[in-house]
């Protein structure tokens, strides 16, 4: 699995035990909405500011965004 892949996946899971939709999200970290989609779809790929402003609003370590899947 790709580094983008596996940030793609963690995003999405941790956005979603968070009850946050992919808008939430992205106003919480004051940037386009379309970004956070774009990174979940691996469309792009986040910078290392970009990975510690989304995780600040996830309220997770960024290395979490990081992680391989736990299963």
């Amino acid at each position: 699995m790709s580094l983008r892949e596996r940030v793609a996946r963690n995003l999405r899971r941790l956005r979603q035990e968070k009850s946050l939709s992919q808008e939430e999200l992205a106003d919480r970290a004051d940037i386009n909405r379309n970004y956070v989609g774009m990174l979940e779809r691996e469309e792009n790929a986040a910078t290392v500011d970009m990975l510690e402003k989304l995780a600040a609003v996830l309220e997770v370590d960024p290395v979490e965004l990081l992680r391989r899947d736990r299963t």
